[in-house]
């Protein structure tokens, strides 16, 4: 059995991971005060306990009393990363957050730092707030601005993943303001700003989110690094397609294609052409044949390198150029298929945006009512959430649904080519280094 504190701290730990409250985990099995005493270490476990609170956070009952190895944190730090290449040693890492004790904050920011990374990488964003929050009260402790700017557009992008654009807006307006009142770098600064303007332009301020994209390219993007630069010319081509400005976005997207080479950063390089595949599709007229290409090029590599989460962003953007090439049994399998999916990843916005794929093709599929109603439901839980841009996407898919199903008969794939133009599906967002 594993001895206190260190089963406090890990029973703490796996809690927090999984977003439960002590109310959440007890249940009606055990009181949260005797849960409140575990986790501070006052009092021992008993073996009843253990397996009640294993099975309610889905975990074997070692994951709670498999002893420590004994080696400190900074020791564990310092083997996750120097370890070679593809060794994945983030398990013994978060063990060792957990039983840490909090005397070299430094050295638990750094782990947690690495821990958040993991956790976005595998489209754990609720796992990644929590790691996040005290990230951001960890700097503070540090008194640290570039740690504080770096851990709030984490956290912004995090939660804007989650569809919390309410957290996600002033986070990315902190970050944004540290990096100026305390001159960080360039690579800093234009982090928070390209969050920023993500952000505004999802909450519709097309115009707030136009004049920063001036301040980014005008201040910032001549001291760019390639990488960097590249994810803000993407950043800007999105505005300028929200704005009907389709050349202007044409270009940055070539732009910013062109100055990244796979040897540079194969996964941005990547993320980039998945990225550009659905701004593609999204422009007027959608360029089919050039979202094909660039498709294509991405799906070569993640074949062979990518993630869980990376797989089923490729496959969610399948399901999209299907539809706009006409391919709509083929829309409907992919789409249904990954929707069916128990351990679905993707982002809130990548999941709205198949899902409203998914009710089109219920409509034209002749389940008129199923398809309006999930649209419906869609476009309401967008607006409450403050995603306007998406519940915008989403009626306008409704609407031009609706006249798919009330004009004359006309073959399936021409209808979805028809109206493709007014589809706005933009998976595989393209997070870059901050990601």
């Amino acid at each position: 059995m594993l001895e206190q504190p260190h089963f406090g701290r890990r029973l703490k730990r796996l809690r927090l991971e999984r977003g439960m409250s002590q109310a959440n985990l007890v249940g009606e099995g055990l009181s949260t005060g005797y849960l409140s005493r575990l986790e501070s270490g006052e009092r021992r476990p008993t073996e009843r306990a253990v397996t009640y609170l294993a099975q309610r956070l889905g975990v074997d009952a070692s994951a709670l009393t498999e002893p420590s190895d004994g080696r400190s944190l900074t020791a564990v730090l310092a083997a996750v990363t120097s370890a070679p290449p593809g060794m994945d040693d983030t398990a013994a890492l978060s063990r060792a957050v957990a039983e840490d004790s909090g005397d070299d904050p430094a050295a638990r920011w750094q782990a947690l730092w690495l821990l958040s990374r993991a956790a976005g990488r595998d489209g754990d964003y609720e796992r990644e707030r929590v790691q996040l929050l005290e990230l951001i009260e960890l700097s503070d402790l540090l008194e640290a601005a570039e740690l504080r700017a770096r851990s709030l557009v984490q956290y912004a992008r995090c939660t804007r993943a989650l569809g919390d654009m309410r957290a996600a807006e002033p986070a990315a307006v902190e970050a944004l303001s540290i990096a100026r009142t305390e001159g960080l770098s360039v690579s800093d600064t234009m982090a928070a700003l390209m969050v920023l303007i993500s952000i505004e332009t999802e909450v519709g301020r097309l115009d707030a989110a136009g004049r920063h994209v001036d301040e980014l390219e005008r201040d910032l993007l001549p001291e760019a690094a390639p990488a960097q630069a590249a994810e803000a010319l993407w950043t800007a081509a999105m505005v300028s397609n929200r704005q009907g400005d389709h050349a202007a976005a044409r270009t940055r997207l070539e732009t910013a294609l062109d100055l990244l080479q796979g040897k540079d950063d194969l996964n941005l390089w990547t993320r980039l052409r998945a990225a550009a595949t659905a701004a593609a599709l999204q422009m007027s007229p959608p360029r089919v044949a050039a979202a094909d290409r660039w498709l294509n090029e991405a799906a070569c590599v993640l074949a062979l390198i990518g993630t869980p989460l990376q797989v089923q962003e490729l496959r969610a953007l399948q399901a999209h150029l299907a539809f706009h090439k006409g391919q709509v049994d083929d829309a409907r399998a992919l789409s249904h298929a990954l929707l069916s999916e128990e351990d679905l990843r993707l982002s809130y916005r990548d999941r709205v945006r198949l899902s409203v794929l998914d009710g089109r093709l219920m409509i034209l599929s002749g389940r008129v009512d199923d398809g309006i109603a999930a649209l419906q439901r869609l476009g309401r839980q967008a607006a409450e959430s403050k995603n306007l841009d998406l519940a915008a996407h989403v009626w306008q898919s409704l609407a031009t649904a609706l006249a798919d199903v009330r004009s004359p008969q006309a073959p399936t794939g021409t209808s979805a080519q028809r109206h493709s133009s007014s589809s706005s599906e933009s998976t595989g967002e393209a997070r870059g280094s901050g990601r």
